[in-house]
């Protein structure tokens, strides 16, 4: 870690190399030079350029000497800040550290419990022996007596590692294989933090006693003359004990900091990373909503932290897994300042994350403008071409991220996924071979390197994959995986090309499938159910009650906006939108509730938005949400029907204009059945009509099999029966284990699963003119059918 009076130097050297009048400053001319210098792979237009020297100028105003520009202060405020790298800007210039001037910047003087050692120590020495938050003019310890407080625990420190170094229980972790976080952990770049994790052991007698002498320094620091003094020492222990990751102990100083200062941005600021760090993201997000609201009181004094502070807010919500909260504090961060590359990372990774892979690809792809060696940003981005479908220029990026750090986890992963969706499953199986050199116990990576084997044809290599995942977690699709191998290797059957080792098949016209029986499901509405189904599974709405939707009407007060059109609205922004889908899902965790949210953005709200504009129609949202959320099909209706009701256009009444109930499907069928499409329904008559309609007229719009929403029968039957299991039935096609249905061809006697039905494949060794099948829910339907067929052979025989 670099201490601070080596980053000052480096800063000083950049400041005379550009200082070319020498006046103390750097004026416009100077600062251009300065950036075109620090970012020599960067072509920058003239409009750039003017544009970060406006946004420097402005910000550092106050560093701002008249015509001389931005003084030396200035120019380290703006590291201080974050706005770049110290070190990677001193080693592009090709500067070096006078001798003399380095020589003390290193020393560390070894600290002493002795009051008449501590007052030989001169200032200058002081300085010298301090962590590098100390020096800094925003941290700086403030009264000397907080200085015999830092002297005396590093002591203890020391003393206590020694302790548990000897007993093996002192333990440091290299992170370096992981994504960082990005969040500003201290008041200052963050690329001064090591990568290192370190881990205490809490519960010995060492640590009890290193404990209560940290009690009692505690007790001298709020034993101090003064308020001030007070918050200077309980601060600077926090400090010392957050860089030495003790942050539970940290965590209780920067509490009392708070308690001392109520309206000081730092201790709040500070306790948030704690709580971070500790995994108490909603304690965490408090905090930090706490400095900001110091941080906007105290005016121009902290306006230089509200960046790193929205930054960190936006990640403790991604830690609730409020992933569209947290886009709106990137987007402030990198507002406020333009140069925040981790803001702009930060951004696109959350947008990612929502689903808005082409505003996520343009804010990564600046954060690796500023920052061409950001490896994370690299990775990111390469997900996001991944998603556009720019394959080719995805794999490109994603190999500099990991020519940047060879063992990037979520690149190689990444990356893998990424070969497999082009069927280059020799290089997948290699990248997740990869990841689990680094990260051996991986079970994803090594279940999908079982399935890339398969892929490339090693059925042997495959299923002792398939094993070593077993080894790491019993899950039952594993079990299905392992079950599925037996049955190809049993028919040997050639391979069709298919990524999970489906047998050769081909894919039938649907006018040759025929039903039997008025209870089978036609094929065109199980392909779109089962989309729905899988919808359903992402964003675990069928087990939100439906009742929840009107309780959240009956309690919300959403203020009546007017659109474009001039029609009133209860309409609401995405962000506020999250809050309650989080309330609704109250049940998930975080990562899953994020990808809930993200399902949910890329298919209903994107369709809501159709404008772009970030507001949502509240009722329309609730209506569109009810037919897929958990309760009787009924009430499924009634709620939708009461949402309508809900909206302002139709308040106080007990009928629904009859426009919004067509608009109304209209929507549920765009972005439920979306292969049908919706031209099909712009025709309907009624749209200029100012008639009403009743729920039992709703109920009939609503169930229509053409024009409605009749599906939702074949969405409930796979809801019911998507567990059946039918013994040890495999599917003719793909040689799985039938869940749900189980659709038998009645003259062929070969059966199929839901997903083979719905897409249309047969075995090629039946070729017919026509396939009827018949559905059985479960083995015992499949039964009593033969049982009664039997029976019927039976009375015709004489």
């Amino acid at each position: 870690m670099a201490t601070r009076g080596s980053r000052s130097e480096k800063v000083k050297r950049i400041f005379q190399q550009f200082d070319n009048n020498r006046d103390g400053g750097l004026n416009r001319d100077e600062m251009a030079a300065l950036v075109v210098a620090v970012n020599p792979r960067v072509k920058f237009s003239d409009e750039q350029i003017n544009a970060i020297l406006d946004e420097v100028f402005r910000t550092y105003g106050e560093f701002i000497d008249g015509e001389k520009g931005l003084t030396y202060d200035g120019l380290l405020r703006t590291y201080d800040d974050g706005a770049g790298d110290v070190d990677r800007d001193f080693d592009a210039l090709g500067l070096e550290l006078y001798p003399d001037e380095n020589k003390g910047a290193s020393i560390v003087s070894e600290a002493s419990s002795s009051s008449i050692a501590d007052e030989r120590v001169t200032e200058s020495q002081r300085k010298q022996r301090t962590t590098a938050w100390a020096g800094s003019p925003h941290h700086e310890i403030v009264f000397d007596d907080t200085w015999k407080l830092v002297d005396e625990l590093e002591i203890l420190l020391k003393r206590l590692r020694a302790k548990q170094a000897k007993t093996g229980k002192f333990k440091s972790d290299n992170f370096d294989a992981y994504s960082d976080a990005g969040w500003s952990r201290e008041l200052g770049p963050s690329a001064e933090l090591s990568e290192k994790r370190v881990f205490w052991e809490e519960t010995g007698p060492d640590y009890g006693i290193f404990v209560k002498e940290l009690g009692a320094l505690r007790s001298r620091a709020d034993g101090a003359r003064s308020r001030e003094e007070a918050f200077d020492g309980q601060m600077a222990i926090g400090r010392v004990l957050y860089e030495h990751q003790l942050f539970k102990e940290a965590l209780i100083s920067f509490k009392r900091s708070c308690e001392l200062q109520p309206m000081d941005v730092r201790p709040h600021f500070r306790a948030g990373n704690c709580l971070y760090v500790l995994g108490k993201y909603k304690e965490a997000k408090e905090e930090f909503l706490l400095a900001l609201e110091s941080a906007e009181a105290g005016g121009n004094q902290w306006g230089y932290l509200l960046p790193q502070i929205y930054v960190n807010l936006g990640i403790a919500l991604e830690g609730e897994g409020m992933v569209l909260s947290a886009c709106e504090y990137y987007r402030e961060a990198a507002i406020l300042c333009p140069t925040h590359f981790r803001a702009l990372k930060l951004l696109g990774s959350a947008l990612f994350g929502v689903g808005e892979y082409r505003a996520a690809a343009k804010a990564l792809e600046e954060a690796i403008f500023m920052k061409p060696d950001y490896a994370d940003a690299h990775c990111d981005l390469g997900s996001a071409l991944h998603a556009l479908g720019e394959d080719e220029r995805a794999i490109e990026v994603f190999q500099k991220a990991i020519d940047l750090k060879p063992g990037h986890v979520d690149a190689l992963y990444n990356l893998g996924g990424l070969y497999m969706d082009l069927g280059r499953f020799q290089r997948a199986s290699e990248m997740y071979t990869r990841v689990l050199a680094v990260w051996p116990n991986h079970w994803r990576a090594q279940l999908n390197k079982a399935v890339s084997l398969l892929g490339a044809g090693e059925t042997e290599e495959a299923k002792k994959a398939l094993k070593e995942a077993l080894k790491m977690t019993n899950r039952v699709e594993l079990h299905d995986a392992i079950y599925h191998l037996k049955q190809l290797q049993k028919k040997k059957v050639k391979s069709n090309g298919g990524a999970n080792g489906e047998g050769a098949f081909v894919i039938v016209e649907p006018s040759k499938f025929k039903t039997v029986g008025e209870k089978t499901t036609l094929r065109q509405d199980l392909g779109s159910a089962i989309q729905i189904r899988a919808f359903q599974r992402i964003t675990r709405l069928s087990r939100c009650n439906v009742d929840l939707l009107k309780k959240e009407m009956n309690e919300i007060d959403v203020p009546v906006s007017y659109s474009g059109g001039g029609g009133p609205q209860k309409s609401i922004r995405k962000p506020n939108l999250e809050g309650i889908l989080r309330r609704l899902l109250r049940f998930l965790k975080p990562e899953t509730f994020q990808g809930a949210v993200k399902a949910i953005n890329e298919r209903i709200l994107s369709v809501l938005d159709e404008t772009g504009s970030g507001r949502v129609d509240l009722g329309m949202f609730y209506a569109v949400l009810a037919p897929i959320c958990n309760g009787p099909p009924n009430k499924r209706k009634r709620i939708a029907f009461d949402a309508l009701l809900w909206r302002p256009v139709n308040e106080g009444s007990s009928q629904i204009r009859k426009v919004d109930a067509v608009q109304y499907i209209k929507l549920l069928r765009a972005i439920y059945v979306p292969s049908h499409g919706i031209s099909e329904i712009l025709e309907v008559h009624g749209e200029t009509d100012s008639s009403m309609v009743s729920f039992s007229e709703f109920l009939t719009m609503f169930d229509d099999p053409d024009w409605g929403f009749g599906i939702m029968s074949t969405l409930l039957k796979l809801e019911n029966g998507d567990r059946n299991r039918h013994g040890r039935r495999v599917c003719a096609v793909c040689r799985y284990p039938v869940i749900g249905s189980r659709f038998r061809e009645v003259k062929s006697h070969f059966s199929l699963c839901n997903q083979c039905y719905s897409e249309g494949k047969v075995p090629p060794s039946f070729k017919q003119d026509e396939y009827k099948f018949k559905e059985y829910g479960s083995e015992a339907e499949a039964m009593k059918d033969k049982c009664m067929y039997f029976t019927l052979q039976s009375h015709k025989s004489p």
